[in-house]
């Protein structure tokens, strides 16, 4: 164990995380090099240098101290000669640009996303770009693989921010908690080759395609002849193959489902081609693109029809994937669109018991034609089905979340700045007809309680009410990009940081907590 300060920094290759006590011990002789509060778990040294985060007053830097002037001047930033036992040194502080970021990237690999295989593994979309120290807190007892960077393209219009700002923000997160273990990053909800190359030259490593507009939920009702023409009109150039062939490959046998066997019948198989075809080409030639625009490098693929009007059955869910195994798609999850309903922000709307039976079918579909794992797209806050999606699935399940922290982030604002709270929550409510259109939502203005009548010390109970939570949800875009909100809500979470980390580690404990099992 080093002793020392140059002791930790001497060695050439990455050094071990420090023990608490130590790198508090080290985090104030640095903070007292730099003159700014370090982060002790961010402290991490290779190449004789030592490299850390930290903060003055709001502001965050990224610090480097060492002798060595290569490490040093790739990094932009301001320079200052220091002294540690004699020994001369330097030490840059570093704005918390694009450019340190990818070069530090180079010095610890750690900060690379990378792909997590088939490892149970949860997603924490973070829309404001300050969430990440506390999912990293959450997800370190939890024993799930998490992807630290997660945004949709939806999400990136409304927040104003591009792919890479979410990958950096996530980067900075992650070093400012000494999370060494790995990250994936999420591409998610893509629906063009145009954003896939943005991701792409990003670093992104898991790729989710979002096909719901290529969905044809009609199937579901049309008669026979319109299912034939439909399935007879399908591009099957791109699919490789032709109706005689699939009907060859998927009607009327058996399919060993391990626990069981299923057979689609005719039309049954008709309807789900005629569904989701087209969606399964376009995520053939999504999946095409991606592989040539990745030229080798690894990543991973999942596709989501989640956020269709009808359910998947099992006999769709089959073609689907059978189809996608055959192109040489491999997908590391799927998102079908499951039994009973998935809102944002609030908790599973059905019926439990028919719930784990379906989920437990489309499990045996997953391990047959996969292995994957099932994906729960607006996963947050679906606390009843927790438990259900551990105990079936086990390693096999994506837990995806993105909004619910945003809303942790209005109930540190709700605490701190009651009067901010106050003035955000009316305006959400004018602008909620308007942004729950691409949402899957059934909140109503009516129903919300009125804050005016709520005391300060209630207020973080409005977090807490179905409507209230969906129509603030929805509404994240709207009241971040108003400049009135804007200013004052950044600067009250980044002034009261830790506040908002015990309240992310908090609700996300609640989620972990069934797939790490320590629920009884």
């Amino acid at each position: 164990m080093a002793t020392t300060l140059l002791d930790y920094m001497s060695h050439l290759s990455l050094t071990d995380a420090l023990p608490e006590a130590q790198a508090q011990s080290f985090a104030a002789e640095v903070s007292r090099l730099s003159g700014i509060q370090v982060y002790p778990r961010s402290l991490a040294a290779t190449r004789g240098s030592m490299f850390f985060l930290g903060r003055r007053q709001a502001a965050k830097y990224l610090g480097v101290l060492s002798a060595n002037q290569s490490v040093l001047d790739p990094f932009a930033g301001e320079a200052s000669r220091v002294s540690i036992d004699s020994t001369p040194m330097t030490v840059k502080l570093c704005d918390l640009s694009a450019q340190n970021a990818a070069v530090l990237r180079k010095e610890l690999p750690f900060l690379v996303a990378r792909p997590l295989g088939l490892k149970k593994s949860v997603g924490c979309g973070d829309r404001l770009g300050l969430a990440t120290p506390g999912h990293v807190r959450a997800v370190r007892p939890s024993g799930m693989a998490p992807v630290f960077a997660q945004q949709s393209m939806r999400e990136n219009e409304r927040t104003g921010r591009t792919p890479r700002q979410v990958m950096d923000d996530a980067m900075w997160g992650a070093l400012q908690e000494g999370w060494r273990q790995g990250f994936g990053a999420d591409a998610d909800h893509l629906k063009t080759p145009g954003h896939i190359d943005l991701c792409v030259a990003a670093g992104y490593t898991f790729y989710t395609i979002d096909p719901g507009e290529y969905v044809d939920d009609s199937a579901n009702s049309d008669e026979p002849p319109v299912l034939q023409r439909k399935v007879e009109q399908l591009p099957w150039d791109v699919l490789e193959s032709s109706p005689a062939d699939l009907e060859k490959r998927l009607a009327g046998k058996p399919i060993d489902l391990g626990t069981f066997e299923l057979v689609i019948g005719r039309e049954e198989l008709l309807r789900a081609a005629a569904k989701y075809g087209p969606a399964v080409t376009h995520t053939a030639k999504m999946h095409r693109h991606l592989k040539q625009a990745m030229n080798g490098r690894p990543f991973e693929f999942e596709m989501s029809v989640d956020e269709t009007e009808t359910v998947s059955s099992l006999a769709e869910h089959i073609y689907i994937a059978s189809e996608l195994r055959r192109l040489g798609v491999k997908c590391i999850s799927l998102a079908p669109r499951y039994l009973g309903v998935f809102e944002k922000g609030v908790d599973y709307i059905g019926n439990l018991a028919k719930f784990e039976q379906s989920f437990a079918r489309h499990l045996a579909v997953s391990q047959t034609f996969g292995p994957y794992k099932l994906s729960l797209h607006s996963g947050s806050d679906k606390f009843s089905i927790y438990p259900i999606a551990a105990r079936v699935a086990g390693e096999l399940v994506h837990l995806k979340t993105a909004g619910t922290s945003y809303l942790e982030a209005l109930r540190a604002i709700a605490e701190l700045k009651p009067q901010l709270f106050r003035q955000i929550v009316p305006f959400a409510l004018e602008q909620y007809p308007t942004d729950r259109a691409s949402y899957h939502v059934s909140a109503e203005v009516s129903k919300m309680p009125d804050v005016a009548s709520v005391t300060d010390w209630e207020l973080t109970r409005l977090l807490d009410n179905f409507h209230a939570r969906e129509i603030l949800h929805v509404t994240f875009g709207s009241v971040i990009n108003q400049e009135r909100f804007r200013e004052p809500l950044f600067s009250t979470l980044r002034e009261n940081e830790e506040t908002y980390y015990g309240l992310l580690e908090h609700h996300f404990e609640k989620h972990l907590a069934p797939f790490s099992g320590t629920v009884g």
